[in-house]
C-alpha cells in the first residue's frame, strides 16, 4: 500500500496478495521463504498505519528488531492461489513486543504465526522496554493466532535439543542481496538459508510445517556464517500437537548459524515436516 496511514488506525492489519511465480517451488505452492516475505511486508504497513514505523522510530531513536518467529503452515497455498495477509499486535512480554499473523484462502485460514520484536535504542544498541512505543498500539486481546501451540524457542539452544549428529551442512557469505536497508541480512534470507540446508525432496514433500526461528545476533555484509543441522526427534518437535491427527512426519532438524570469524550463534531454529 502507497500510504497505509491513508486508512486511519486499523487494529488489524490486512493485504491481499496472488502467489505469484516466483514465490512457489517445484509443487507449485508456497515456498516457507515467501510467507516470511508476506509477513514482513503486513508488519511494515502496519507499523506505519500505526505511527511506530521505520521513520517514526528513527525520529525517537529507536529501531525495530526482529527477535523471534513461530510459523504453523497447516497448507500451503498454490500457485495462482489469492490469500489474504492479516497481522496484528497483542501486548508484551517480558522485553518483546508480540505481534501475530495469519493468511487466509477463502474462510480458511492456512498459515498462522508469532512473532517477538525488541526495541532499541539508537545510540546505546541496547533494547528498550516495548512500551516506549506500544502505548498507542492496540492490545488485541484473546486474538491469538498460535492458541494451543508450544510457545517458541527459548534464547539459547543446547547441543541437547538436536540429540547428536550435529553437521555442518552449508556456509554462506553475507553479500549485496543479502541485506536490507538497515545493512544487515534480512529475516527472511536466514529462512532461505534454512530451507537451503534441507533436502529438496522433503520441503517439496511437506504439506504442513512448523518453524521455530531465534535471531541472536545480527549478520552485516561480508559475515560468514556456517550452518551446522542435527535431526530432531519428530515426536518431540515443538509443533507436535499442531500437526493434526494422522498426519505422517517427514522428517524435523535442529539448526545452528555460528558467525565464523568468532564462533557466536546468530541464529538458531528447528524445522518439522509433515506430508
Amino acid at each position: 500500500m502507497a500510504n497505509p496511514k491513508a486508512t486511519g488506525v486499523l487494529p488489524v492489519w490486512q493485504e491481499t496478495f496472488p502467489v505469484r511465480f516466483g514465490a512457489v517451488d517445484r509443487s507449485d505452492r508456497l515456498r516457507l521463504s515467501a510467507v516470511f516475505q508476506f509477513f514482513q511486508e503486513a508488519a511494515i504497513s502496519h507499523a506505519e498505519n500505526l505511527c511506530v514505523g521505520r521513520e517514526d522510530m528513527a525520529n525517537a531513536g529507536h529501531t525495530w528488531i526482529l527477535s523471534r518467529m513461530s510459523v504453523q503452515v497447516d497448507r500451503r497455498p498454490d500457485y495462482r492461489e489469492t490469500v489474504t495477509v492479516r497481522s496484528w499486535p497483542r501486548g508484551g512480554e517480558k522485553l518483546f513486543a508480540l505481534r501475530d499473523y495469519d493468511i487466509r484462502a477463502g474462510d480458511t485460514v492456512c498459515v498462522r504465526a508469532r512473532s517477538g520484536w525488541i526495541v532499541l535504542d539508537l545510540k546505546t544498541r541496547r533494547p528498550l522496554r516495548p512500551q516506549v512505543a506500544m502505548n498507542a498500539m492496540p492490545l488485541n486481546e484473546g486474538l491469538d493466532a498460535l492458541a494451543g501451540v508450544p510457545p517458541s524457542l527459548p534464547n539459547s539452544l543446547d547441543d541437547s535439543a538436536g540429540q547428536n549428529g550435529w553437521q555442518k551442512t552449508g556456509e554462506r557469505r553475507a553479500a549485496y542481496t543479502d541485506l536490507d536497508y538497515n545493512g544487515h541480512v534480512n529475516n527472511v534470507r536466514y529462512v532461505q538459508w534454512i530451507e537451503d540446508a534441507v533436502d529438496m525432496t522433503l520441503l517439496e514433500k511437506a504439506g504442513r510445517v512448523h518453524l521455530e526461528l531465534n535471531y541472536l545476533s545480527e549478520i552485516l555484509g561480508g559475515d560468514s556464517v556456517e550452518i551446522w543441522s542435527a535431526p530432531l526427534d519428530a515426536k518431540d518437535a515443538a509443533a507436535d500437537v499442531a500437526a493434526g491427527a494422522g498426519t505422517v512426519a517427514l522428517g524435523a532438524f535442529s539448526f545452528d548459524g555460528k558467525n565464523k570469524e568468532s564462533g557466536k550463534s546468530v541464529f538458531r531454529a528447528e524445522l518439522t515436516l509433515w506430508e
